[in-house]
């Protein structure tokens, strides 16, 4: 994959996409009533948490976010901000939602592109691609006592995988580190606000619970 500086690009990218998780993760705190402690707690886990599960699983260890101050600045400064304006940023929840999808476009890009570096095949590195970009709202929603919104019914996991199914696909062409990006992310990150605007959903059992 030509590219001048992946590095730097990747860094970016993840800041962006922590920023963007942070807030929301941040705002479920302050609608269960958390402290500030707890909203920081909640923004932190939405942020980081994705990242932290794939370092781990990768063995990229110590994670990213416990190597470079800004991983855990970012989701500091999202969790201050929610917890000083929710009035506002709550009242911009359309927004919010836009944001997230391209949170999630820009993390199952980071998250396959770190799994292939760090020598993981196609189908681990795409999952690991769906991992980063699922894997701090399952925390968040679990911490805050709540079915996982990847569970419920909601696209969120499928675009994810897709997206990265695109970005390790063409990893090793001779497209750019941006090129890639923008087409793995654009494709998950599409499908997600298609999903939210026509309400689609992922199928879920019909008929009595109990067999």
């Amino acid at each position: 994959m030509a590219t001048t500086d992946p590095s730097t690009t990747q860094i970016v990218l993840d800041l962006l996409g922590i920023f963007v998780f942070a807030i929301s993760g941040a705002l479920v705190a302050v609608r269960k009533g958390l402290d500030v402690f707890g909203v920081l707690v909640l923004a932190g886990t939405t942020g980081l948490g994705g990242g932290f599960i794939r370092d781990v699983l990768i063995d990229a260890t110590p994670p990213a976010a416990l190597q470079d101050w800004r991983y855990l600045v970012v989701p500091v400064a999202a969790g201050v901000l929610a917890f000083v304006y929710h009035p506002a940023i709550g009242r911009m929840e359309r927004s919010i939602n836009v944001l997230d999808a391209f949170g999630l476009g820009l993390f199952c890009v980071t998250g396959a592109l770190k799994a292939l570096d760090f020598g993981l095949g196609v189908a681990p590195a795409a999952l690991m691609g769906m991992v980063t970009g699922i894997g701090g709202g399952m925390l968040r929603d679990l911490l805050a006592s709540r079915v996982p919104a990847v569970f419920r019914g909601e696209l969120y996991a499928t675009p994810a995988l897709a997206g990265a199914i695109v970005v390790v696909a063409l990893a090793h062409t001779e497209l750019s580190y941006w090129v890639v990006a923008l087409l793995g992310g654009g494709l998950c990150t599409t499908w997600r606000l298609l999903a939210l605007w026509r309400h689609w959903q992922a199928p879920v059992p019909t008929g009595p619970a109990s067999v």
